[in-house]
């Protein structure tokens, strides 16, 4: 059934009257009367009797009105409806956040400060295609179907934590072999920032003794903050250590670091957005060096 046949009966089951019904949606009224024995034809049913000099609806008809006066606003809704979602999908920023996740939150809080009407959504899924900026680092893969159009690659130093009441505190710099009797707090090989940590040690000729470990960065940034153990603590991600208890060492040997990589697709629809958080988000990291 087409809509616009659909909509000429509406307008004469509201009248009851075909002349003023062509009247009031503006057609002729033998063009009107056509449009209705279509219908007709196609429900193979009547919709309208002539009672006197008027039209009444039949059974059919008054069903195909009461439907239609829930169906016809709907579909009047869609255009605000889609240019709603339209204004929606322009300010949402597509984030695949692989890495520095505590960095990119952060920044996410920053920028919103004055961009308050940006959206993000944001996941950690190595298979997603479909986002505006990709957060990763060395040693993870993830797909994308179309090539970025902006790429940035930081160096992110891994420093040593260590209490502040250690005989460690005072250093400039601390040689990694050196803490190899300490006990370490540390994310599980569950965790990409876990497994590089392990490789440190490994580089240093030990393997740590863990005091604890766990899959969340969050747990073990607040064991760290607690002043026990030692751990590794990442220049960004994991953003900024605000403990008394605690001083970050640079490492003189092995080096610890790692690569943050930062890349903006093309994709579309394209948020407005996208590429001024891409460039925010490469400004709080060189605000931070």
């Amino acid at each position: 059934m087409e809509l616009q046949k659909l909509r000429y009966f509406y307008a004469v089951a509201k009248f009851q009257h075909m002349t003023k019904a062509a009247e009031y949606i503006s057609i002729a009224q033998p063009a009107l009367s056509q449009a209705i024995k279509s219908l007709e034809n196609e429900l193979q049913v009547e919709l309208f009797v002539k009672k006197g000099r008027n039209i009444v609806l039949t059974e059919y008809g008054l069903y195909l009105k009461e439907r239609l006066e829930t169906i016809l606003p709907e579909i009047d809704s869609i255009p605000a409806e889609i240019d709603k979602m339209k204004k929606r999908v322009s300010k949402t920023v597509k984030l695949n956040i692989l890495a520095a996740s505590a960095f990119v939150i952060n920044a996410i809080v920053e920028y919103r400060k004055n961009h308050p009407d940006a959206v993000f959504d944001f996941e950690q899924n190595e298979q997603r295609t479909d986002c505006d900026i990709v957060i990763s680092t060395n040693g993870l893969t993830h797909s994308s179907l179309v090539p970025s159009v902006n790429r940035c690659v930081k160096t992110e130093r891994i420093y040593l934590a260590v209490p502040k009441n250690s005989s460690y505190s005072p250093m400039e710099s601390i040689e990694l072999r050196d803490v190899r009797d300490e006990e370490f707090v540390m994310l599980s090989n569950a965790r990409l920032f876990g497994v590089i940590c392990n490789e440190f040690c490994s580089k240093a000729g030990f393997y740590p003794k863990i005091l604890f470990e766990s899959d969340s960065p969050t747990a073990v940034q607040n064991i760290i903050s607690t002043g026990t153990g030692v751990a590794f603590w990442p220049e960004y991600s994991w953003g900024e250590l605000n403990n008394d208890n605690v001083v970050l060492l640079p490492v003189k040997t092995p080096v610890c670091s790692r690569e943050l990589i930062i890349e903006l697709y093309e994709t579309l629809p394209r948020s407005e957005y996208a590429e001024d958080f891409y460039n925010f988000l490469l400004q709080q990291i060189s605000d931070n060096e």
